[in-house]
């Protein structure tokens, strides 16, 4: 197909105005102004209630997300960090996730301001993977550093359009790569991709994929209009705003929402992503499964000087992450391999529960697997490289177990359900049982010797949790831990 005309019929307009309010949008940017102003300087006493309700699992009003982001007393701070980590542990337990990104293609038409892969940059090194190659990068990922979750990257251009994001989730899902004393596999796939419409996306969901990821980068559209270009797909701030609501109608049951942070005001975008996940509650019965929060990095021709007066500090930073913990306390959150080690390490004590850990986004990266980052073949600068291994023992040493469950998504216990079961704190009850199986999996086919030695402490206090808290379920956990341990592979409660 012709570039233009393929560009021309990417947007559907009727599936943007379908979702409008008498032709308005649900980012209502002088009512978000006016949140916070109102705001600014909560009591103790009402900053307490609200820690109560959040710490009920109930999501939190504007006026009340508000109040959280002007927050500025030690002592309230210290209380919402206890609160955070007191929901973390009600629904997910004692347990983080873990992910790899595998960057699959970077042609794209078009050219946002911070970004590597934008069109404009022609000494960007170029390139989309076949499926051998593909098949190559999966067997190091699941054979040789123990992943079970990717989430697969695409530009928006031809050469990567949904044809092509079908049959490589294809050959993703097709590799079963021999391990120590078993095999690995890759057993959810998520995506980060371009907006596409309900029947790209109902084509995407068929294909088995996890969680759809469409990050808005920014809500404020004054900002959004400068740093997208009118002139390419990525300029119509609507079609992106709404392809969760695509998304879900689609029938994906999980969807994946985020800002990049720099571009704009901390707190406006703070405020737009809590305004996100209502709005999708409302028109479609359930939030987002997960919020991203990265923030910018040093990418190709990208002048990062450009956007200092939105530079979020690493205080504000963390603020910004209490705050999304306790307004969505439901919701999965992710902080990924663009934030430092010690950055990584502090946000489990505000309540994130997923990273993304040995991560390579240079395209056909983990067969390349260069020591040196290039610009030339990253979308951005990575500020953690370290390894799962590494990243894995950081977790236990500070008493947290890895998670590679997937077991929810094949039981049926994803969308409204996951919802429910979160809410009321009975999946991390399942998560648990599935965590530690998929721990004693990973430690015994992948695990160095060090990290066995500080993993495995941990792993047998989660199993006399397990034995004392769930009786019920403990025969069975055991008979199926005992079974891997044993050297079975993909068992499940």
């Amino acid at each position: 197909m012709d570039l233009k005309v393929w560009k021309d019929t990417r947007i559907i307009q009727a599936e943007i105005d379908k979702y409008l309010d008498d032709g308005h949008d649900y980012i209502n940017e002088a009512e978000i102004w006016d949140k916070l102003a109102k705001n600014q300087s909560p009591t103790k006493e009402q900053v307490r209630d609200i820690l109560k309700k959040s710490l009920a699992i109930k999501n939190l009003s504007p006026d009340e997300v508000a109040a959280l982001i002007h927050v500025k007393d030690p002592e309230l701070i210290a209380e919402m960090k206890d609160t955070a980590l007191k929901i973390k542990k009600k629904v997910y337990d004692n347990r983080i996730v873990t992910f790899a990104p595998l960057y699959l293609g970077n042609y794209c038409v078009n050219n946002c301001a911070y970004c590597g892969f934008k069109e404009v940059n022609t000494d960007a090194q170029r390139r989309v993977l076949n499926m051998e190659e593909i098949k190559k990068e999966v067997e190091i990922l699941a054979g040789k550093i123990g992943h079970k979750r990717l989430v697969v990257v695409y530009g928006e251009h031809p050469k990567n359009d949904i044809d092509y994001i079908i049959d490589s989730i294809k050959a993703v899902y097709s590799v079963k790569a021999p391990t120590r004393r078993g095999f690995g596999n890759i057993r959810r796939v998520n995506v980060n991709a371009p907006p596409f419409s309900v029947a790209d996306l109902r084509r995407l969901y068929e294909v088995g994929v996890g969680t759809y990821q469409v990050f808005q980068e920014t809500y404020h559209r004054p900002t959004y209009e400068r740093l997208h270009p009118a002139n390419t797909i990525k300029g119509n701030y609507r079609w992106r705003l709404y392809c969760m609501h695509r998304a879900l109608e689609a029938g994906f049951d999980d969807v994946g929402i985020g800002v990049l942070f720099g571009l704009f005001d901390w707190k406006f975008e703070v405020m737009s992503l809590v305004y996100h996940s209502w709005e999708l509650e409302k028109k479609l019965g359930i939030g987002p499964h997960t919020i991203s929060f990265p923030r910018i990095e040093p990418a190709l021709h990208a002048d990062l000087s450009k956007f200092d007066k939105y530079r979020v500090s690493d205080d504000d930073f963390k603020h910004l992450m209490l705050v999304i913990r306790l307004a969505v306390p439901f919701t999965g959150m992710i902080i990924t391999c663009r934030e430092s080690a010690a950055m990584k390490s502090e946000a489990l004590s505000l309540g994130v529960t997923q990273t993304d850990a040995s991560s390579k986004i240079d395209i056909g990266g983990y067969q390349i697997a260069a020591t040196k980052q290039a610009e030339e073949t990253q979308q951005f600068i990575l500020g953690d490289t370290r390894t799962l291994d590494e990243q894995i023992r950081d977790f236990a040493q500070k008493g947290h177990i890895t998670s590679f469950c997937t077991a929810g998504y094949r039981c049926g216990r994803t969308g409204q359900c996951i919802m429910d079961l979160l809410r009321t704190g009975q999946e991390g009850k399942f998560c648990k049982l599935n965590a530690v199986l998929t721990f004693r999996e990973w430690i015994d086919d992948f695990a160095s010797e060090e990290t066995k030695r500080i993993a495995e402490p941990v792993l047998q206090k989660e199993i006399a949790e397990i034995k004392e808290r769930m009786p019920d379920l403990y025969k069975k956990f055991l008979a199926l831990y005992e079974r891997i341990a044993a050297g079975e592979r993909d068992l499940y409660i």
